[in-house]
């Protein structure tokens, strides 16, 4: 018997979340920088060699789990086509809290930890800021190709908490390695490091355009209405060819509180916010 796939088994079995699911150790597969410094390199992505960046869109507060947008597959999104029509209610009220409802773009991208080279590469995922920072270095003629295997750059991530940033959230920022050096002196690990990466768009759950509807119509319900207060018409169908449901596009009796609600959620401060990883 082979006692190590053996104990690996086990180990499997014995982490049960309380619905019986295996419950997933996300650190294998994501990278989040921690307080100080740390170094790690871009690799070059197995499924876009052109772009190591993988942008998605999710949304936030609507449900207690982070919703990955249709958008990002060529799907129809509900929550989209309803922050839509708000927009052409041409009322402040609708307008703001259209752009609440407003998807917000996470950017992913390949990453080898120094000091950590045995976990692989892992996913480093981030906000607005900190994709200029790392595009403006890519566009640096004096910098080049920082995912280079055999002449790019280690960046070094500083992250300082929130008793320097004042806010909840730690803060991270990017500054390129002078010195150009390969991505590893190992041929094999330069191979499996280019070639094994997890999939940012396999890695989270594809919603329903009906799962989706339904957690959009409970929010906007007041928690004092009944089901299907909101709707004052005959429902409608979403663009023509969704299956017509009790559910409307109907805005004009949205609750502006909320709008406030989603104040907390969605204001990203400056673009550092580094808790909102979708999972």
């Amino acid at each position: 018997m082979d006692l190590n796939a053996l104990k690996q088994k086990l180990d499997t079995l014995q982490q049960k979340t309380p619905t019986g699911g295996e419950k997933r150790d996300y650190t294998l597969t994501f990278w989040r920088p921690t307080v100080g410094k740390q170094q790690i390199r871009i690799v070059p992505s197995a499924f876009n060699s052109k772009n190591p960046f993988t942008e998605l869109k999710f949304y936030y507060g609507i449900t207690n789990k982070v919703m990955l947008s249709p958008l990002n597959y060529g799907e129809k999104d509900p929550i989209a086509l309803f922050a839509k029509k708000l927009r052409e209610e041409y009322t402040k009220e609708n307008y703001l809290l259209a752009k609440k409802l407003d998807a917000k773009t996470r950017v992913f991208v390949p990453v080898v930890v120094r000091g950590e080279e045995d976990k692989g590469v892992r996913l480093w995922q981030f906000g607005k800021l900190i994709y200029e920072e790392l595009l403006s270095l890519a566009v640096d003629e004096e910098i080049g190709d920082y995912t280079d295997v055999v002449n790019g750059r280690d960046l070094t991530i500083e992250t300082v908490g929130p008793e320097s940033t004042g806010t909840q959230y730690n803060k991270s920022s990017v500054r390129v390695r002078l010195k150009q050096s390969p991505l590893s002196e190992d041929a094999t690990l330069v191979e499996k490091w280019t070639k094994e990466q997890p999939n940012p768009n396999n890695e989270f759950k594809k919603f329903t355009f009906e799962e989706m509807k339904s957690a959009l119509e409970k929010w906007l319900s007041p928690e004092e209405a009944n089901e299907g207060d909101i709707i004052k018409e005959p429902a409608e169908e979403f663009d023509g060819d969704a299956p017509k449901s009790n559910f409307s596009l109907d805005t004009s009796n949205v609750k502006q509180n909320k709008a406030d609600k989603f104040d907390s959620l969605f204001d990203e401060k400056d673009g550092s916010k580094t808790d909102d990883l979708p999972f």
